[in-house]
């Protein structure tokens, strides 16, 4: 898919809560200045596009990937970045969302935040004046996705037409993998257990958008069905944070949903591996895999950085 470039004008003032939000034009944008912040770091040369610019970094929820790419993302393109955890606010003694949002936006260029109910991200959009960005929310994980393609870019060069096969919960992580699926013309194959399928209207939406790409969505129970061929297979852990007492019992219904070799000669001999991360080996994939040579999970949780740059820049710059 070759697109004319977005202009700063059409970034400015806008949040990033959801990829369906996002044109194929403005992804392939986003993608493309990913790439070129990639090798300029790589290369050791640096711009400082966001002199001066401050974070504000929300955290109901632990992060590895999230916190520390976005921090050290900030303070590679010359800004700042303020972490905050929300029982350290007022807003956690009982100040509404819009009043902490037009509060920051006075003090702030941008907020982060990684929460629980995706309702919290969009009433702070709705009030603040400054960019919003969702770093994690239970109905989803745009920044992931955002990596995740960058990572297929880098591996197969060309995103439309790829053959990708999600394997696992119905989770945020397949939400953004869906729409991100959707807007740049990929087919994913999704298969998970009865009971743990995606959020219809997510499914929905993602479908509708994937008319103007030639992408496709399909969903099966049969993981082998949806490995078949596949340029990818993706992963994620069974259980979620907020669902560890649910552990054992995901356990059980996700028997036969693990990602190992048996699954991965389904796919294409030069098929890649996919995970968002953390894993749990001898879960949901085996170790034989996640750390074998189709594995690219530490190059994508790498371009965790490189994408949320491109990001930062294009939103606060």
């Amino acid at each position: 898919m070759s697109l004319s470039p977005v202009t700063f004008s059409d970034w400015t003032g806008t949040d990033c809560l959801r990829l369906a939000d996002y044109s194929p034009r403005k992804v392939e944008t986003l993608i493309r200045k990913a790439e070129e912040m990639k090798l300029q770091h790589q290369r050791g040369t640096r711009d400082f596009p966001l002199i001066g610019k401050t974070l504000a970094m929300i955290f109901e929820k632990p992060s590895t990937r999230t916190r520390v790419s976005f921090e050290a993302g900030m303070t590679q393109l010359g800004g700042s970045a303020l972490p905050l955890n929300r029982q350290e606010l007022q807003w956690g003694r009982g100040e509404t969302a819009g009043d902490t949002a037009r509060v920051l936006s006075g003090y702030v260029d941008g907020i982060l935040i990684r929460t629980h109910r995706h309702t919290t991200v969009e009433q702070l959009a709705k009030h603040a004046s400054i960019p919003v960005i969702n770093g994690l929310t239970d109905l989803h994980h745009p920044c992931q996705a955002l990596a995740d393609l960058l990572t297929l870019k880098e591996v197969k060069g060309e995103l439309t037409g790829l053959h990708v096969a999600y394997i696992g919960d119905g989770n945020n992580v397949l939400h953004s993998l869906m729409e991100a699926a959707a807007v740049t013309g990929i087919h994913l194959r999704a298969a998970f257990p009865p009971g743990y399928e995606p959020d219809p209207a997510v499914t929905e939406q993602a479908k509708e958008l994937c008319t103007a790409t030639g992408g496709s969505i399909t969903f099966t129970g049969d993981p082998a069905e949806a490995a078949e061929k596949a340029d990818a297979v993706y992963t994620d852990v069974w259980a979620s944070m907020g669902q560890e007492e649910e552990k054992e019992k995901r356990v059980k219904n996700f028997a036969g949903f693990q990602v190992d070799k048996a699954l991965m000669d389904r796919a294409k001999t030069d098929a890649v591996f996919l995970h968002c991360l953390p894993a749990y080996r001898g879960l949901e994939v085996s170790a034989e895999v996640i750390d074998g040579p189709q594995s690219v999970v530490f190059q994508q949780a790498e371009n965790r950085l490189h994408a949320q740059k491109a990001l930062l820049d294009l939103l606060l710059g």
